[in-house]
């Protein structure tokens, strides 16, 4: 079962910049569509945006031009570098693996916190 592990979260003021990373264990990765989704408190979980296995990306409107997804597959890594960032973008961000029907994995999640 793949294992994601998240990292750079971290406290920020509004306007500034974060990069999220995010660490599987899987050699199948390559096969994987990621994506990173976040949770604010009393609100449910949203996706931010999806990246698919050939590079196809997604993005939420209320991210789109400020947020960037990527992924490296021959490190297994997924990116989420945020620009701009908003006070409402304050969340627990996560990210997932998806491989209909066999992977639907999520990771443990780490805070993001804008804010003056």
């Amino acid at each position: 079962q793949v294992q994601l592990v998240e990292s750079g979260g971290g406290e920020v003021q509004p306007g500034g910049s974060l990069r999220l990373s995010c660490a599987a264990s899987d050699s199948a990765f390559r096969l994987y569509a990621m994506g990173w989704h976040r949770q604010a408190p009393g609100k449910e979980r949203e996706l931010v945006a999806s990246i698919t296995s050939d590079g196809l990306t997604y993005y939420a409107d209320s991210v789109k031009g400020r947020f960037t997804i990527s992924r490296e597959n021959d490190k297994k890594m997924v990116y989420l570098q945020m620009n701009s960032l908003k006070p409402e973008d304050t969340a627990v961000y996560f990210c997932k693996a998806s491989w209909p029907p066999i992977v639907d994995r999520w990771g443990q999640g780490t805070q993001v916190t804008v804010s003056s």
